[in-house]
Parts: structure tokens; C-alpha cells; sequence
């Protein structure tokens, strides 16, 4: 009956496969077709900007200029959004300068500043020399903020209007923007000082009569964030709105851009990855496309770190020689301790980060998360030591021909040190992220392999110790 089961969904994911659409294949073909470069153009337009992206990598270096060539500046400008930053830089190594200044003129001001970072610098100004003074002055604006403050990732693609309107003059205002920008569904409101008053909804400009007034319908309570916050602190502001756009102000409460619901689902993305990064060990997210070398440099922090801990580990087990001398059979059963320490290590960790994600959270829901961790690897340890405890009495004494006194006085011991390993191992995997936190340092820098290696210290201690003490020292089992 399972394997029917199995045959039945292989058979269904064989047809969802099959109805699929190939774009890429299909726009391949008509990209190396010798249709006239109207009709190509035409066939294109059907097509998503972000499906023809993909296809970019796909294209010889002639291909794609012979695309540069077909394509109109906005839907060009459109595929570009899509393309990674890297690749971006060099396809547009491949157009004339003025082409290609063009381009990342027609993008979105942040999207134009992180392909800009991916060009050489003499490159870079030239083509900057080439686009019109607006565009230089947005690229300028998001290019002055560090990478890790949310000013970097705003669009000065929006529509901004003064308070004092009327609704016939504010619907001028937005038809004659709209020209500009097509970030049209909130639009936001200044003073006569050009400090930000609110915003509103595309649907109340429409639905207003000329006899209203603008300023009612005008939410004061809109939120925003400033642009040299970081992008840390905002992020669970961003998240708690599900507005199309958010402004970003400056120190004087002018309005400076917005960030769009499409920049929040990027920061929420690059923000996971970074996490899962450093969960991982890595000092920064890696890509399929990266160089060896970049790899191997995000990586060996790490792992450096990592082998002086374990030559700290190593260390200790040979505090405990003579134990490991006089009784061998511990030895048996230390890989048991050390993993399950690491796990449950890991396991806070990854509460504990989650947990931290909320900025609100008070000095006593913090130590109460630390109570909770405690008790849950205390119960958990308590279970597991009765099943260690019995199990591993049962195997020692009839597999190991052992007398029932000594095979239960060592799985007894087994059974303590898994409990205390447990214990301070969830002290370990929580307390040590909410200290990163403390410091103002990321808490996934509290990665799963540092907490691990930590952790095995504490078993190995843990383990040895009562192993030393109950068995040796109380007992006095050797042999």
C-alpha cells in the first residue's frame, strides 16, 4: 500500500512538472529565432522581467547584446531589477557607456546603487557622470548610508504632496508625479516646512469630493523609521505593518524615500540568511557563483576558533586519564553525553534566537526564558537518564558480562551526568546568545557549532567529573 502511495505522488509531481510551463526554453528559442527585432520584441513583452533574467546567464555575450539592442529602456531597466548584482555589473560591461548609464538610470535608485558597488571605480564614475542630476543626486543620497542602516535600501520612488491642497489639486499633483513614479498606492503628505505630516491611501484621494477636506483623510499616525537607524532595530518595525511603503526620514524629519513592502520581504530574506549563516558557522552568507577563496575566507574564522576550543576539549579529557585508565568502559558512552549536550544546546539556541527577534522584550521575560529552557532540560534530561539509566544497566550486564551491581552503579552514573550535561547545556545555548545581545552583537554570532564545541566541554566535565567522583571516589569501581 506505501509503495502505491509513493508511486501515486511521484506520478502526481511528474504532472505538475509536465503542465510547467518552459519559459526559459521558450524564450531561448525565440531570443536565437530570426524573427525581425519588432516581433521579438513583441514576443518578449509577454514574458515577466524576471523570467527573462534567468535566461541572461544562459546567452552568449553576442545574445545578449543583440537583446540590449530589441528591448525597450523600461523593460530593460525591468530585467536588470531581477539580475544579481554581479551579474548586473557585467552585463553591463557589454553596452556602450551611455547605454548602460541609461539603464541603471531607468532602475530603481537602490537596485542602481548595489550594481554601482559591483563595478570598478573608474567605471563606476563614468557612468555616474552620465546620468542626469536627479538620478546622481537619489544614487548619491542612498549610496551615503552604510550598508547596515535602512537608508541604503530605500527607493525615492514615491509621490509626496503638500498638506495644504485641495482634493482637485492634490489629484494634479498625483497625475503629474505619476509621470515620474509609479509608487503610487500610498501617498504621503509634508507641512509647509517640508517635515512629514502622514500619508494616505491611493483609494481615499480617489473616492474624496472636491468640497472635502484633503487634511481629514490624512493618517497622522503613519508609521516610519529614520535612515540611519539600522536595519537590526528596524526590522521588526517593518515587520509588525503591512503597509506598501514605509518612509524613511532624515534627523530633521524630512522625508528622504520609502521602503516598500518589496525592500521589507529582501530584508526579512537577507536577514534569515545571514542567521542561518552564522547558525552555521560562517561569518557571512555564501553564494552557489562564489569564488573558492571568498568561500574559504567566511569559513575559517570559524573553523579556527572552533579547533582552539576543541584542543580545549581534548585538553580536559586528559585531565581525566587516570579515570579513563581505571575504568575503560566509560569510555564507551561519552560520544552519548557530548551529542546529546550539543543537541540540546542547539535546540535553546535556536528558541532563544527566535525569541530575541522581538526587541520589546523585558528584563524579566528574558531570565523567565531562561527558567523555562532550564526546566524543559532538566524534565527532558530526567526522562532520558531513567531510559539511559536502565538501558545501558541492561547492555552492560548481559553484553559486557558485568556484575548487576557494578553495570547499574555505571549507567546510574551515565544516567546523573546526562542529566547535569542537559541542564547546563540549555543554561549554556540561552544565556550565551542573550549575553551576545547584551553586548549589542549579533546573537546568531552564537553560532550552533560554538555552542556545540562549548557544550562539549560541559559534557566532558560533567561525564568525567561524576565518573571520577561517584565511581572511583564513592564506589571505588575500577576495571
Amino acid at each position: 500500500m506505501e509503495k502505491e502511495l509513493q508511486k501515486m505522488e511521484a506520478s502526481q509531481a511528474d504532472v505538475m512538472t509536465a503542465l510547467k510551463p518552459d519559459y526559459k526554453s521558450e524564450i531561448l528559442a525565440i531570443i536565437r529565432s530570426n524573427a525581425s527585432p519588432k516581433v521579438m520584441c513583441s514576443k518578449l513583452d509577454d514574458y515577466h522581467e524576471n523570467d527573462l533574467a534567468e535566461v541572461l546567464p544562459d546567452l552568449t555575450s553576442a545574445e545578449r547584446r543583440k537583446l540590449y539592442r530589441i528591448l525597450d529602456m523600461d523593460m530593460l531597466s525591468g530585467i536588470f531589477e531581477y539580475t544579481e548584482e554581479l551579474e548586473a555589473g557585467q552585463y553591463l560591461g557589454e553596452m556602450d557607456l551611455k547605454k548602460a548609464a541609461a539603464v541603471l538610470s531607468s532602475m530603481e535608485a537602490d537596485s542602481a546603487v548595489e550594481v554601482l558597488r559591483k563595478i570598478e571605480k573608474d567605471k563606476r564614475m563614468l557612468l555616474i557622470e552620465l546620468m542626469d542630476e536627479t538620478v546622481r543626486g537619489n544614487i548619491a543620497l542612498i549610496a551615503s548610508f552604510d550598508e547596515d542602516e535602512i537608508g541604503s535600501r530605500m527607493t525615492t520612488n514615491y509621490i509626496v504632496i503638500p498638506r495644504n491642497l485641495t482634493v482637485k489639486q492634490a489629484m494634479s499633483e498625483l497625475v503629474e508625479q505619476a509621470s515620474r513614479n509609479d509608487n503610487i498606492s500610498t501617498i504621503f503628505v509634508v507641512d509647509e516646512n517640508e517635515t512629514f505630516y502622514g500619508a494616505m491611501d491611493l483609494k481615499e484621494l480617489i473616492i474624496a469630493r472636491q468640497s472635502d477636506c484633503l487634511e481629514e483623510r490624512v493618517m497622522t499616525s503613519y508609521p516610519y523609521v529614520y535612515g540611519q537607524e539600522t536595519i537590526d532595530d528596524c526590522i521588526e518595525k517593518l515587520k509588525d505593518y503591512s503597509e506598501n511603503s514605509i518612509p524613511v526620514l532624515d534627523n530633521n524629519n524630512h522625508l528622504q524615500g520609502v521602503i516598500t513592502s518589496q525592500n521589507i520581504i529582501q530584508l526579512i530574506d537577507d536577514e534569515l540568511g545571514e542567521d542561518y549563516a552564522m547558525l552555521a558557522g560562517l561569518t557571512a552568507e555564501e553564494d552557489l557563483k562564489e569564488p573558492l577563496k571568498e568561500s574559504m575566507k567566511k569559513r575559517l574564522p570559524w573553523l579556527l576558533i572552533l579547533l582552539g576550543l576543541g584542543m580545549v576539549v581534548s585538553s580536559v579529557v586528559g585531565i581525566f586519564e587516570r579515570v579513563v585508565s581505571q575504568l575503560t568502559l566509560i569510555m564507551c558512552f561519552q560520544s552519548l553525553i557530548l551529542d546529546m549536550a550539543g543537541n540540546v544546546g542547539t535546540q535553546s539556541l535556536a528558541v532563544t534566537i527566535r525569541v530575541l527577534m522581538d526587541e520589546t522584550l523585558t528584563a524579566r521575560q528574558k531570565l523567565g526564558l531562561v527558567g523555562k529552557e532550564v526546566r524543559i532540560g532538566a524534565c527532558n534530561g530526567i526522562i532520558l537518564g531513567i531510559l539511559s539509566f536502565g538501558a545501558i544497566g541492561c547492555y552492560i550486564w548481559f553484553f559486557k558480562e558485568k556484575t548487576p551491581a557494578f553495570a547499574f552503579a555505571v549507567s546510574g552514573c551515565i544516567g546523573a551526568a546526562l542529566i547535569l550535561a542537559m541542564v547546563v547545556s540549555s543554561i549554556v545555548g540561552t544565556c550565551i546568545p542573550l549575553f551576545f545581545k547584551k553586548i549589542h552583537v549579533d546573537p546568531a554570532v552564537a553560532s550552533g557549532p560554538l555552542i556545540t564545541t562549548v557544550n562539549d566541554l560541559v559534557a566532558v566535565i560533567s561525564y568525567y567529573g561524576l565518573s571520577w567522583m561517584l565511581l572511583i571516589r564513592v564506589m571505588g569501581l575500577a576495571g
